[in-house]
């Protein structure tokens, strides 16, 4: 269930049974051929289908990230990162302030990882708050699945090439892996760099896979929310 669904008496009613709740953080970048809200997109899917199964609701999703390397790509839409901080800050603490103690927090976007460690700095304020973090590509289950079919993973390849993150046609074929070398590199070097967007490997591989690693990571999701 989300917020859009929900008016001020039914939050109330729901506090005094559960004081659960997930939060999606995405962000607005270019994913090559993929829609530019893919970051959002994820991990509401995975929020909208664990909200289904356990009744815990989900905040209006967080769309505007950190990814101030894609600026030169048309669409892309970025906060400083000390605004992001700000902004998750003051949100947790809205939530906290209406009663819900344990949040689950997706996130969709490496350029959002900081926000984990404001989220600890209010942890140590409020002790009484059981907060969880998951960013399903990152997660040792999405790991092995792609390593035992030989699918390396990379921003806007086939790992993000969800049926609903798609638009139109997906590219065929795979792209050579790119990479930084760890540098840190401005806007214009950044499209310099990846050209399309796509950092390399396949654009898309077959559904079925696709639907395989969503219910991976969908499980993933519940059992966190169980908060044991």
């Amino acid at each position: 269930m989300h917020f859009e669904q929900m008016n001020w008496q039914m939050v109330e009613e729901y506090l005094k049974r559960d004081d659960r709740i997930m939060v999606v953080l995405g962000s607005i970048e270019q994913h090559s051929g993929l829609s530019l809200l893919t970051d959002s997109l994820i991990p509401l899917k995975l929020a909208e289908r664990a909200s289904e199964a356990s009744g815990v609701p989900v905040a209006p999703p967080l769309h505007y990230g950190v990814s101030p390397y894609f600026l030169d790509f048309p669409g892309t839409l970025s906060l400083r990162l000390s605004t992001y901080l700000q902004v998750i800050d003051d949100l947790a603490r809205c939530l906290h302030a209406q009663g819900f103690r344990r949040m689950l927090f997706l996130n969709g976007h490496g350029g959002n990882a900081p926000a984990r460690t404001q989220l600890t700095e209010l942890v140590n304020a409020f002790p009484e708050l059981d907060l969880r973090w998951y960013q399903w590509w990152t997660s040792e289950t999405v790991a092995n699945f792609s390593k035992s079919r030989g699918l390396p993973n990379a921003h806007a390849n086939w790992e993000e090439n969800f049926s609903f993150t798609r638009l139109g046609k997906a590219s065929s074929g795979t792209k050579a892996l790119i990479s930084s070398d760890e540098r840190i590199l401005g806007k214009e070097a950044t499209r310099a760099l990846v050209g399309d967007g796509s950092y390399g490997g396949p654009w898309q591989v077959d559904d079925k896979l696709m639907d395989e690693l969503f219910a991976l990571c969908l499980a993933e999701v519940l059992k966190l929310l169980d908060f044991s």
